[in-house]
């Protein structure tokens, strides 16, 4: 079995380029923000991280393909690099620390691409998450300052954390109702938001989240790191992996529940 760890490596090394260039710009008064076609923000850095970790990869591993949110798909083969600069470009532009540049490997396989290594860098926050495939989910300031972190027991409902976004895509999919039923049935509920609730999974602070809408960057590298951690990641529908363009994630021991309520529409 291939161990994926120099490829881990490697997602250290960008992810130390990406937060430089991140931090540099968090708060900046003079910081340049467009909005996308879809309306969503993309702020400079944005792009200037994205660009970054491209060149880096062109050096490091020129075989590989690479798709990123800003500048989409480059390359072809079994190999894919998939990068979110900036998840939580809204927090970001108006000084909110919780965005996190995200970092996956997929790689082709059966059902399609799945991520191998995937990392999460929250520099703001001062927290780092990473996982590789078979290797377990770690989280510290480096792959040498790191312990390993594994998902809740929690297997009953009330005394569940259940953690979202926002309740505004929940309702544009007809899924409001059912969603407010878990909350009600829950011990507590946040809206953490973007990538935090899905690292408590891993780490076992939460044992519930779930979003409505979502790209794949949004979820390959957070998909990996809740499954080494002993967790389920799949699509609302129940797919396993980061490919339903929505997700569910938890401890496992409540994954049915959490995907009964929220497959409800009306």
């Amino acid at each position: 079995m291939q161990d994926y760890l120099d490829d881990l490596r490697l997602a250290h090394v960008l992810a130390d380029a990406a937060d430089a260039a991140t931090m540099a710009r968090f708060k900046a008064l003079d910081l340049k923000v467009e909005t996308k076609p879809d309306m969503t923000p993309v702020s400079e850095a944005d792009k200037a991280a994205e660009e970054l970790i491209r060149g880096q990869l062109q050096r490091a591993r020129p075989r590989d393909a690479v798709l990123g949110e800003e500048y989409g798909i480059e390359g072809t083969g079994p190999r894919r690099w998939v990068i979110d600069p900036i998840d939580g470009t809204k927090n970001y532009v108006r000084g909110v620390p919780v965005w996190a540049t995200l970092i996956s490997l997929m790689e082709a396989g059966d059902g399609g691409y799945q991520p191998v290594v995937g990392l999460v860098s929250a520099p703001a926050l001062g927290r780092r998450w990473w996982a590789a495939k078979g290797h377990g989910a770690y989280s510290g300031r480096s792959l040498t300052s790191a312990g390993r972190i594994h998902v809740s027991r929690v297997n009953k409902l009330p005394d569940a954390s259940f953690a979202y976004s926002s309740l505004s895509g929940w309702e544009e999919q007809g899924r409001l109702d059912g969603f407010l039923d878990l909350t009600r049935e829950v011990w507590r509920t946040r809206a953490y938001g973007d990538f935090w609730p899905y690292m408590m999974v891993a780490e076992g602070s939460v044992d519930l989240c779930a979003e409505p809408e979502l790209s794949l960057w949004d979820m390959a590298a957070n998909a990996i790191i809740v499954t080494e951690a002993g967790g389920t990641f799949t699509g609302l529908d129940g797919r396993p992996g980061p490919h339903s363009g929505n997700a569910a994630a938890s401890n496992g021991l409540l994954h049915d529940e959490l995907l009964g309520y929220l497959a409800q529409r009306h």
